[in-house]
């Protein structure tokens, strides 16, 4: 990543973080920092349990990523790395979470890991109907892991209300 890319995103300030200052007296567990957008998206203590999430998902599908801002923040993945890195996976993952904190930026409230899996699963829903009529290999390849662990993340009621089931095993 070039310096210059790395300073505008770490040196951009705002007033207070949104997400940790909103305008009502309740606020994110009470954090009243003023910071970087860095802070704001990454380490603000309330964003920090859906990112372990994020990186825990990972783990499962066995990429080994190091814990750091500039790969979901700027898609900038590690060139050398021990065990390889399916991107194609990362960022929708990476998307899903970005989205997530942005949804509940002005409330009370910390980011769950359900609405993430929910917007996860959303994406990889359009990803399968955009592909129905394409080539379907390398798509379920590509989500065929990733999809049996979000299926048993999220309980039986959630997958029946949004209509979560497997897509692949329907191939």
């Amino acid at each position: 990543m070039s310096s210059g890319r790395r300073n505008i995103i770490g040196a951009s300030k705002i007033s207070s973080c949104r997400t940790c200052f909103p305008k009502e007296l309740s606020t994110w567990q009470g954090c009243r920092e003023k910071g970087t957008l860095v802070h704001c998206w990454w380490e603000c203590r309330p964003v920090q349990p859906l990112w372990r999430t994020v990186w825990s998902f990972l783990k499962k599908l066995k990429m080994e990523l190091p814990f750091d801002s500039v790969i979901p923040l700027l898609g900038t993945y590690p060139k050398k790395l021990e065990t390889p890195i399916r991107q194609d996976i990362c960022t929708p993952m990476f998307i899903a979470a970005q989205f997530t904190i942005a949804k509940i930026w002005k409330q009370p409230m910390c980011p769950s890991a359900d609405e993430w899996i929910r917007k996860l699963w959303y994406i990889y829903t359009m990803e399968y109907a955009s592909v129905k009529r394409k080539e379907l290999l390398p798509f379920a390849t590509a989500w065929m892991d990733l999809e049996s662990i979000m299926l048993s993340k999220i309980s039986q009621s959630e997958k029946d209300k949004y209509h979560m089931i497997s897509l692949i095993c329907g191939i």
